[in-house]
Formats: structure tokens, sequence, C-alpha cells
């Protein structure tokens, strides 16, 4: 069942983001066969949302319709883009690999490829995960500004004995990331299970996405993730390039 509120919030957007210049309610309401009151009160929802403003009376659609669009656009350049690094990375770490997207505190798998081993890191495209407590997180956050940092921190929770406890600890974790270029997960999220990932960034230099690898801590141990270190940095860095990135 279609909600008819929405549909017809939905095609006055529309209407309004196909309009060249700033249109009436009365105008708005005779096209899409609204009354004056509910068209007006859509807008003003709308206008709540920041999907529209107005000028002397008059209503056009802002440009967040079209910052929605791009990160959509965004997340599908990057998987596409990343798609064949991230089978090379496969093909040489022969451990799971990840790409990764931040939403708020959380990452989104956005991406995957199983290792070929029997026991690996289990995970699902369009599953999510503490950002803080994941090595393509902790990738991502490095990179982002003090209110998602500071989100981040607030949302800090014991997932395992080794998960960070509180702010300071966070902060410091992200400073040590930006230094060396790359994040590891000691066994954060799951209990022995590892990762390590590096920031993928955009042609305006922000970190949209990572690129990781994970698996259990027996098999991935410090000193392999250090020898992985290279090729997991060497395969973000050229998603990033081919994203437009000069960083």
């Amino acid at each position: 069942m279609i909600d008819k509120t929405l549909s017809k919030g939905l095609k006055l957007l529309e209407a309004l983001a196909d309009s060249d210049t700033p249109r009436g309610v009365t105008n708005i309401a005779s096209e899409l066969e609204l009354s004056k009151s509910n068209a007006h009160r859509l807008l003003q929802t709308l206008a709540a949302l920041g999907y529209v403003d107005s000028v002397e009376g008059k209503y056009f659609a802002t440009p967040k319709i079209w910052s929605l669009g791009e990160k959509i656009v965004g997340r599908l350049a990057v998987r596409t883009v990343a798609l064949p690094e991230m089978e090379s990375l496969a093909l040489e770490t022969r451990e799971t690999v990840h790409l990764s997207i931040l939403d708020k505190t959380e990452v989104i798998y956005l991406e995957k490829i199983d290792s070929p081993q029997p026991i690996r890191a289990y995970t699902e495209v369009g599953g999510r995960a503490p950002a803080s407590a994941v090595a393509t997180g902790k990738a991502m956050l490095a990179y982002q500004d003090d209110a998602i940092i500071a989100a981040a921190a607030a949302a800090l929770a014991p997932h395992t004995g080794l998960s960070l406890a509180n702010d300071a600890a966070l902060r410091k974790e992200l400073a040590g990331i930006r230094k060396l270029g790359y994040a590891i997960n000691r066994g954060e999220w799951r209990e022995r299970i590892g990762g390590l990932a590096a920031p993928v960034f955009n042609r305006y230099g922000k970190a949209i996405a990572a690129i990781g690898i994970s698996g259990p801590t027996d098999r991935l141990t410090p000193k392999l993730m250090r020898d992985h270190a290279q090729r997991v940095c060497e395969a973000a860095r050229r998603v990033s390039e081919k994203l437009g990135s000069s960083a």
C-alpha cells in the first residue's frame, strides 16, 4: 500500500526540482491537483527537513537533494572501482577483504570477498559494526571532524576485553592511525577476530570508505598484519586515485 502523504510530498519535491524558478503554493497545488492548504502543509514539512526553502513566498528545492544523490552515486562508484583491488588483495593475503563506508558511528559493509580458508571472519554485505571497534571504521574515523569522533567516543561499549574504553583511548588510537596510514583491530569487536584497513579518499580529500582484511588472530598475527599493511595501503591508495583523490 502506498502512503498517500509521502507520495504527494515526493511528487511535490520532484516538481520543484524540475522547475528553473521558485514556485508559489497556488501554482504547485494546481499542477499536482492538491488543495492549497495541503500543498502548503507539505511545503512546510519539506522546509523543516531542509529539502525546500522559500523567497518572497515562493518555494524552491535546496541542494540537499543533490547531496543525497551524490552519496548514492559515490557509493556505487567506490564499489565499482574498489572491486578489482579487493580481488587482488584477496589473492595476495588469502584473508576476507572488506569495503566499508561510515554511517554516523557505525560502518556498513558495502562489499566483501570471503577468504578461501575454512576458518575466517564472517560478515554480511549490508551488515553493520561499531566504527570504533573495527579496522575499517577506525581507518575512516581518523579523518573525520571532531563532532563525528566525539559521537563515536560517546557510543563506545565493551564488546570484548580489548575494546577501546574511553574518549582519550579512542583519540590516541586515531592519532596513531593518521601517523601510520592504516588501522588495526586487535579483537575489539569479536573475540579472536582481527583486521587491518586503510582509508579511501574522494576527490575532495574526504575519507569516504575503507578497504581492509580480517581473519582469526591466531592466523592474522601482529607480524602478519604488519607484513600486509603495505598491500592494504596500496590498494586503498589506488582506489582513491581512481576516484580523483590526490591525497
